[in-house]
């Protein structure tokens, strides 16, 4: 056999890993970036002056702006491909971190919080569309927990790390470099990723007919959207997968610090500490509910049990105000991991429409995930005003208990619809929908 015969082989594992894991970086940025304002409430809240409300508004222009990046982000992979969405992305995320960085209102403030949401926005659709082309099908469920793993790994390092750099060095210093190391990363993802193996003489995993027929499909945002909510499984998981994100990106990306400070006696950095404890339960509860799913070759009964094993956790934590710190971490810990239970709908999502359409799915399904948090952070600070007693400490409003509780109601409200809404979605029992 000659050499210009011979088969086309896979590229070699590491090469593979190390394409995925750069579009993994721009998303671990991203998760931090989501997370960063929870442990610099009071330096936020004194800079711009500002309540419950505004401090919530301030932190979800992040979502406001991801969300609405997710469908043409989808539609975009598809047609252009993760490599040149993954540089633009880093160097605007890195160019709103700086304008954040130099705020001197609100206004500039909310602006930068948008470019970074909407850059980053592109990280995690970029990163399925790579692992969709570099690994085999049967991995997907294991790389989007993975990812998730990644991007809580970010929200780490933003809690009680972040927390000891900004009263170090203050948190303008710590956004500046923040976006130098954005800008970084745009730069490599640019230097060695590509959209397939094949251009680099490798073997893809992608089928290629499909991904040429798609072409077509993604000449309209419009078009393409509505192919992909004819399938009734897509409007539903769009619908109800925020619940579970609602809870932990809510309380763990904005109001538990200042919640467990108030009402548990922590320090700020304690506070943070026991946040991120939550966060990396939630990224172990994706791996292992992605595993146990596949294991199963089931979607629906996982889904089922997380769900409802998570709310039921989440009412305790906000409706009991005397919980011993030992019950209370116990509590967070659990919560996050049985949140981490909505990783399965981007692989429940993405079998419920033809593979071709796999890029505007995930865009779709990430949408519908990230709207948990931007709606219930806003929310949930307009609650804590309407509920203030004129209660200060260091130019900061305190909150009584009640007022959280009231807040945090709305999410398990949010979490009890998705569970009835869950029931109405057609299993498909880990196979691919043609």
């Amino acid at each position: 056999m000659t050499a210009t015969n011979l088969p086309i082989q896979p590229s070699p594992i590491a090469l593979a890993w190390l394409v995925w894991s750069l579009g993994a970086l721009l998303y671990f940025i991203g998760f931090y970036q989501r997370v960063a304002p929870a442990v610099m409430t009071a330096e936020l809240s004194q800079a711009f002056q500002l309540t419950a409300a505004g401090l919530g508004n301030l932190s979800a222009f992040y979502f406001y702006s991801y969300v609405a990046m997710q469908i043409p982000t989808g539609l975009l992979a598809d047609r252009f491909g993760p490599r040149i969405l993954l540089l633009i992305g880093g160097s605007v995320a890195a160019a709103g971190t700086m304008v954040f960085a130099m705020a001197e209102n609100i206004w500039w403030a909310n602006a930068g919080r948008m470019l970074i949401g909407g850059s980053v926005g592109v990280a995690f659709v970029a990163m399925l569309k790579l692992a969709s082309h570099w690994m085999p099908a049967r991995q997907f469920v294991l790389t989007s927990g993975l990812a998730l793993a990644v991007g809580v790994f970010g929200a780490v390092i933003a809690g009680a790390p972040l927390r000891l750099l900004v009263d170090a060095f203050g948190w303008r210093a710590v956004m500046w470099v923040s976006a130098a190391v954005t800008l970084l990363v745009a730069a490599a993802c640019w230097w060695i990723v590509r959209d397939d193996p094949s251009e680099l003489g490798y073997q893809s995993f992608a089928d290629h007919q499909q991904s040429s027929d798609n072409d077509l499909a993604v000449n309209s945002v419009l078009h393409g959207l509505k192919e992909v909510l004819r399938y009734r499984n897509v409007l539903l998981i769009y619908v109800l997968a925020g619940a579970m994100t609602g809870i932990v990106l809510t309380f763990a990306g904005l109001w538990g610090v200042p919640f467990l400070s108030t009402h548990y006696q922590l320090s700020q950095t304690h506070a943070a500490g026991l946040c991120s404890a939550m966060l990396v339960a939630w990224a172990i509860g994706c791996l292992s509910f992605g595993w146990l799913s596949n294991r199963l070759a089931r979607r629906k009964l996982p889904l089922m049990a997380g769900m409802a094993v998570a709310t039921a956790l989440w009412a305790v934590i906000i409706l009991q105000p005397n919980l011993s710190l030992t019950v209370l971490t116990i509590l967070l810990v659990l919560t996050g991991f049985f949140c981490g239970c909505f990783i399965i709908f981007f692989a429940f999502a993405k079998e419920s429409v033809p593979l071709r359409l796999a890029g505007t799915v995930s865009g779709v399904t990430n949408m519908g995930v990230i709207q948990g948090p931007m709606f219930m952070q806003p929310l949930v600070g307009l609650v804590l005003d309407q509920s203030w007693h004129g209660a200060m400490l260091n130019g900061k409003r305190i909150f009584a208990f009640e007022a959280y509780s009231k807040g945090f109601l709305l999410i398990f409200i949010w979490a009890v619809v998705a569970l009835v809404l869950l029931a109405f979605t057609r299993e498909t029992h880990c196979r691919q929908t043609r």
